[in-house]
């Protein structure tokens, strides 16, 4: 049995303006902003380890506001490097002194300049195992508000780096082997696109972290139903975190609802921490029967459907 944990919760910087139009007033400000998301943030990993929790997964964009509710060039100074920026640098510290494998979702910016929506895989030792780059970018409008992630940064290229712990031989899906079993990350519009699912558990991943910042009615009636069909379509435990509350100025609200999700359903939420929600996953349900007896991967007609493209 592995103890796994997700945050639910909001930006944690105190001094932001009352108003959009105000926004500027941060400039200069973003690391003060940062380093308080990334404090807060490490003080809900040692609250984790209090309830012995092995993996814990941070919210989409976790060391800020999300910001992709409106275009401001100022935010592209939070971008970081995803190997040596802040954000990483002390989470690793705090990995290391927790022994706690860490998957944390930052805005990254690369040697080249280019920026991604990345989840950095930081295993107990404090060392950084890769990352993985949002691949599905949204830009629209529902009926609480627009967003526009494409102006901030850019789709995945597939360059998610080398390393030893991934066993994923597709470039975009990394999967990385840790002591925990084998993980891997879809990040918030990925979990509607059905070859994403697919592609890391035909990559090998028994626990998938989707870090979301996600809103509206539709998104809340599907949010719990995609992961659910997932888990038991693919046999997978998927571990989605969405923020809950509002953040100014936007104040736009963010419903929350963050659950584990198995091929039997969603588990019990063992948390007494209110930004935290904690599942106890079992690993080896995946390898046996299904107590369904449905057997998709055996009986599965790849040949018969319509291909894509």
């Amino acid at each position: 049995m592995t103890r796994i944990a997700v945050t639910q919760t909001v930006n944690a910087y105190r001094d932001m303006p009352a108003s959009v139009a105000e926004l500027a007033q941060l400039e200069g400000k973003l690391d003060a902003l940062r380093e308080q998301n990334v404090a807060h943030h490490v003080d809900l990993m040692r609250a984790a380890k209090a309830q012995s929790v092995e993996v814990i997964g941070f919210g989409e964009l976790f060391p800020g506001p999300y910001f992709a509710l409106g275009k401001h060039p100022m935010w592209f100074a939070l971008a970081e490097d995803a190997a040596t920026g802040p954000t990483v640098t002390t989470l690793r510290a705090a990995a290391k002194e927790l022994s706690m494998i860490v998957v944390a979702p930052i805005y990254e910016r690369d040697p080249r300049g280019q920026r991604f929506n990345t989840a950095v895989f930081i295993d107990e030792q404090g060392q950084v195992l890769g990352k993985y780059r949002k691949t599905h970018l949204p830009c629209g409008q529902n009926e609480q508000g627009s967003f526009d992630e494409p102006y901030y940064y850019d789709k995945s290229d597939g360059q998610n780096g080398e390393s030893a712990a991934n066993v994923s031989k597709n470039p975009f899906f990394p999967v990385y082997q840790t002591s925990a079993g084998r993980i891997g990350a879809a990040i918030c519009y990925d979990r509607h696109f059905e070859g994403v699912m697919y592609s890391l558990a035909r990559e090998g991943a028994e626990l998938v972290f989707s870090p979301a910042v996600t809103f509206g009615d539709k998104s809340q009636r599907m949010w719990q139903l995609e992961f659910q069909v997932d888990a038991a379509r693919h046999r997978l435990f998927i571990a989605g975190s969405n923020r809950k509350g509002q953040e100014p100025p936007w104040n736009q609200p963010y419903f929350g609802q963050s659950h584990v999700a198995g091929p039997n359903g969603v588990l019990p939420n063992l948390s007494t921490h209110e930004n935290l929600i904690i599942a106890d996953v079992d690993l080896a349900l995946l390898s046996g029967p299904d107590p369904s007896g449905w057997d998709l991967p055996r009986d599965v007609r790849y040949e018969s459907y319509s291909k894509r493209g």
